[in-house]
């Protein structure tokens, strides 16, 4: 079976400052450190899904400035497919990350080139799909995210679908979507703030998470996970629920461990795996990543994993 993995979304350019803590209002802080990073929600999950051995395509857009060659290559050389980035005028997409000594993290993206992703470059994706085996229904998945235009997540959810794919959605930044767009994807996955705004309840514990996951899923009648930092995930299949915890580890930096996660979850199911089993390989792969400094950088090859 020609297994193959398309995401469909953004690339940005990190600078991530290591701080102790955050700024007061008006007070410049010194940082004690900084890293520049390739990054965006779509080229991060794309390269931790080539770093696990997956074939995958990255289809987005850079600017013609500095970064764009940098994100292109960076992705090239982690193994990701990069036939489908265009190259538009102006800025590539960039990302500004306050990394606190607790792991915790604080970013701000600027959108650049990402929001000029076309229905033109969707249509070029069928050009991936169109010799792959897809008798098995895990033979083909589409990653989406919120880091591009809302008219276009919806164009390609519907694409998508029609050329037999598995539709997995990081519906993260948390923005409104049109429900029929939740409804059409197979497995959507947000993170605790995420899954507040689309609930329109706070999730603050394991519980809390387990009552919401199953309302939404049965809302929008799909499967869903719920990423809980670290904490660890809820994820709901086929109307079980399972609550899989975090690995313990002494995290440096979490930047790109929740699209490590969603990268890793999609390799795994198409190898086959359940959505839970996925969860579980995908734990394993975001405890590395919080281990090391920068998203793509981090993120584990399958013998790290292993």
């Amino acid at each position: 079976m020609n297994k193959k993995i398309t995401v469909i979304g953004s690339l940005n350019y990190d600078v991530i400052l290591k701080i102790p803590r955050l700024p007061f209002k008006g007070e410049t802080l010194t940082a004690n450190g900084a890293a520049f990073s390739a990054g965006g929600k779509g080229a991060n999950q794309a390269v931790q899904a080539a770093k696990l051995k997956t074939p995958t395509y990255m289809v987005g857009c850079v600017g013609t400035d500095a970064s764009a060659d940098f994100l292109v290559n960076t992705a090239k050389e982690y193994g990701v497919n990069v036939d489908y980035i265009r190259k538009v005028p102006g800025s590539s997409g960039m990302g500004v990350i306050n990394a606190v000594e607790d792991g915790s993290v604080y970013a701000c993206i600027v959108r650049g080139a990402n929001f000029e992703v076309t229905k033109d470059n969707i249509v070029d994706t069928v050009n991936i799909t169109e010799n792959a085996d897809i008798t098995r229904l895990s033979g083909l998945v589409e990653d989406l995210q919120n880091e591009i235009p809302v008219e276009i997540i919806a164009y390609a959810i519907d694409k998508a679908k029609e050329a037999g794919c598995i539709v997995v959605l990081n519906a993260a930044p948390a923005i409104e979507l049109p429900e029929e767009c939740l409804s059409k994807v197979d497995i959507l996955v947000v993170n605790e703030v995420e899954a507040e705004f689309y609930c329109h309840e706070k999730i603050d514990s394991v519980e809390k998470a387990k009552t919401e996951i199953k309302k939404m899923a049965e809302k929008y009648n799909n499967n869903v996970i719920f990423t809980l930092g670290k904490d660890g995930a809820v994820a709901y299949e086929n109307g079980t629920i399972e609550f899989i915890p975090a690995m313990k580890v002494d995290a440096i930096e979490t930047t790109g461990a929740g699209d490590s996660y969603i990268g890793a979850v999609s390799h795994s199911i198409i190898e086959g795996k359940s959505l839970i089993e996925a969860c579980k390989f995908a734990t394993k792969c975001s405890a590395i990543t919080v281990c090391r400094m920068g998203a793509q950088p981090s993120m584990p090859t399958l013998e790290d994993v292993e």
